[in-house]
């Protein structure tokens, strides 16, 4: 599977956040979007995911040389990001799955081994709410990771995670992600040093 970017661009009003990118994103490649704060890294992510329209230009997404539904995207992708929110009446059970009523979880997976590799047992009867901003973050990932989809973007994945969180996401990469399209929107090295190819959103702006 892959996503092609023909001649994208997106702009807020009068201001092009990015222009004129061409690029394909291939299945089994692991990619960095790299640029600094404010320059429009999460702004693409949301376009690759469907989630905002580009301004000029189409997005493809491919199987096997079919082009499948745009509407129907959210079945073949995970996301991840600080900026999203969890349902914080849910406890983390309720949570989990919730989720899963629209993914499946990736083989040998449930609700019982994804609270054991986010080490929340304690905290599985715990609504959302009361966790921390760095149990959110594990759990945000947790839900992308775990999800048996060919695609997975994550936004500043590490944000808000100490450095015990970010050996753990280090982990979940070596475990989750090969075969999938991964791409990471990050100015953070840990973050993407896996990643095989890079893409910096400065290079398109007007």
């Amino acid at each position: 599977m892959r996503i092609e970017l023909n001649h994208i661009g997106r702009r807020f009003n009068r201001e092009w956040i990015f222009r004129n990118l061409d690029y394909v994103f291939e299945q089994g490649i692991s990619y960095a979007i790299l640029g600094a704060n404010g320059s429009g890294k999460s702004t693409l992510l949301q376009v690759v995911a469907g989630n905002l329209s580009p301004s000029e230009g189409k997005i493809s997404y491919l199987r096997q040389e079919q082009q499948l539904d745009e509407e129907l995207i959210y079945n073949y992708l995970s996301i991840a990001s600080p900026y999203l929110e969890l349902i914080e009446e849910f406890t983390l059970t309720e949570l989990i799955n919730f989720h899963f009523n629209f993914k499946s979880y990736h083989p040998d997976l449930n609700t019982k081994a994804v609270i054991e590799l986010l080490g929340f047992e304690k905290s599985k009867h715990k609504p959302i709410k009361y966790f921390s901003s760095g149990m959110k973050q594990r759990t945000k990932l947790a839900l992308a990771f775990c999800a048996d989809t060919p695609f997975l973007l994550l936004d500043e994945p590490t944000a808000n995670l100490d450095n015990q969180g970010i050996d753990w996401y280090k982990s979940f990469v070596k475990h989750f992600s090969s075969n999938r399209l991964v791409i990471i929107c990050s100015n953070q090295e840990h973050e993407y040093d896996f990643c095989e190819q890079t893409l910096n959103i400065q290079d398109y702006k007007t």
